[in-house]
């Protein structure tokens, strides 16, 4: 089994304007069930912002497990994750062709291409 790493995952997904208020309602509420589920996933640092211009959600987070399939797999066959996901795929659009829901086959949510980090350290 390999070491730990860190992968950071930017995703973005479409939030249908009338359920705004809904969405943020429910994720102020958010279950304890799936806050456990997303760490034992080794899913860790996670947040989503909401940029209402174009009814965007950009999701971010660390995986910091050893096999990142293994455990995405894992988590869309968590019965606790996919109520969750149940309760909010309706309040949100795929920009993925053919897409049916979270945990699903296509992904919901869209990858983000990172183009610049920085980490912060000791400058020269």
């Amino acid at each position: 089994m390999s070491a730990p790493h860190t992968k950071r995952v930017c995703q973005i997904i479409k939030l249908k304007p009338e359920r705004a208020d809904e969405y943020k309602e429910v994720h102020r509420n958010v279950w304890p069930g799936v806050l456990n589920a997303l760490e034992r996933y080794h899913i860790v640092d996670y947040s989503i912002n909401h940029y209402p211009p174009l009814n965007l959600l950009i999701a971010n987070f660390k995986y910091t497990g050893s096999d990142f399939e293994k455990d995405m797999k894992a988590i869309g066959d968590d019965e606790e994750m996919q109520r969750w996901w149940r309760l909010k795929d309706s309040m949100q659009e795929s920009f993925n062709d053919g897409a049916s829901g979270s945990g699903k086959e296509i992904p919901w949510w869209t990858d983000v291409e990172e183009v610049f980090r920085f980490e912060g350290g000791s400058s020269a």
